[in-house]
């Protein structure tokens, strides 16, 4: 073969793959080529809009940063300002929770009741940092969070860079579960750019929004290219009905697991009375369980119920601040036995100063934070102030 036919048999291959890309591009994008921006803290109270021919915006609500989750301050502003000019707003999170099913399920359990974009709409997961060296444990942290974020009845979408995911996270498997849900950064460079320049296309399964700059305008702005039609979704009857749909869903599924326990009788004064029933309110933890309702009588405070390992525990705290835990029951079947009580202890108290949290105590006194704040009578999303003294021991 001569140099001449060889070249124009390479240019000849190389058209057909940029046709071929682009057209599978097109049949992601037959939906929407629509652009937009996404905003954090730095963007203000109101956001900094890119052009007016932009149609939507994502918000930073906050994120899971450091042990703790923090919101963002500008989160609601910035959604009020997106939706009076006119644009289709959605929410992210940074996922700083790496591959901890703990901490990613109370960070969900945080954030999506705060979330003030329409259900149906899109919560994305900022994915970029922290990462556990377990490309299992993250990929199962990132569908079980996808699942919440679902079940709540939004759209999730997972951002980061094309590297950083394949390096850290099973992207094949989440696609599989939930189609095209990626949101992928990839730039050419940092001039500024108002239109995606697809020769730099992050070229992987699954995508739906493509991040083509950072500078999308003179002093800096993400710009965004919606490739399905994706950030259409709770803007639309259609996508509404669904997400409206999925939520009841999720409703029903959770009074399907309320229960009742009868207490075990047993002679212990001012603990429990005989034939007592509880209702005991389910939460997203597959091994612990915590009752709303709490408990007084004669002396003692009943400050929770926990389920665990199929037995019902009240943990209570008498008069003279000593504590024990009463296993009360099963879950299933008739009621156990008589009670069994832990030993009372003294209480060792902590003064809580400024700049605390129940991150900070918890690690500081060896404990977790849902243990810190259960124990307490509270839940870590609780606020606390400096002065306060939390029991530790």
């Amino acid at each position: 073969m001569n140099k001449h036919k060889l070249k124009a048999l390479i240019l000849t291959v190389g058209a057909i793959f940029m046709a071929f890309l682009m057209v599978n591009l097109n049949s992601q994008a037959s939906t929407s080529r629509e652009q937009g921006v996404d905003w954090s803290r730095y963007n203000g109270n109101s956001g900094t809009f890119g052009y007016s021919s932009d149609k939507f915006v994502f918000s930073q609500a906050g994120g899971f940063y450091g042990g703790t989750n923090i919101p963002q301050t500008t989160y609601n502003s910035q959604v009020a300002s997106a939706k009076r000019a006119g644009k289709r707003v959605h929410t992210y999170l940074w996922d700083g929770v790496g591959g901890n099913m703990t901490n990613a399920k109370a960070m969900m359990a945080y954030y999506l009741p705060r979330i003030k974009t329409p259900k149906g709409s899109i919560v994305a997961l900022d994915y970029e940092d922290g990462a556990s060296n377990s490309v299992t444990a993250n990929t199962n942290v990132i569908k079980a969070q996808f699942k919440l974020i679902k079940a709540y009845g939004y759209i999730p979408v997972l951002y980061s860079g094309k590297d950083y995911l394949n390096a850290y996270v099973n992207v094949s498997a989440i696609v599989r579960a939930y189609g095209n849900c990626l949101w992928l950064a990839e730039y050419p460079d940092y001039l500024v750019r108002t239109s995606p320049n697809y020769n730099w296309f992050p070229s992987m399964d699954g995508v739906a929004i493509f991040q083509f700059t950072s500078m999308y305008k003179a002093g800096g702005l993400d710009g965004n290219v919606d490739l399905t039609g994706i950030t259409k979704s709770g803007y639309t009857t259609a996508s509404k009905a669904k997400a409206q749909a999925n939520v009841k869903k999720a409703q029903k599924a959770q009074a399907a697991k309320k229960a009742t326990f009868k207490v075990v009788k047993y002679n212990q004064r001012g603990v429990f009375y005989p034939n007592r029933t509880l209702a005991v309110r389910y939460t997203d933890s597959d091994k612990v369980r915590q009752v709303a309702t709490y408990y007084k009588g004669e002396s003692v405070t009943y400050n929770a119920v926990i389920i665990e390992h199929n037995y019902v525990w009240a943990r209570y705290t008498r008069s003279n601040g000593l504590y024990g835990f009463i296993k009360l029951g099963v879950t299933n079947g008739p009621a156990y036995g008589k009670r069994v009580t832990g030993q009372p202890a003294s209480h060792m108290y902590y003064t809580v100063k400024s700049g605390d949290s129940w991150w900070t105590i918890a690690q500081r006194n060896g404990l977790s934070m849902t243990t810190l704040a259960s124990q307490n009578g509270k839940t870590i999303y609780t606020t606390i102030y400096p002065g306060q003294q939390l029991v530790v021991r």
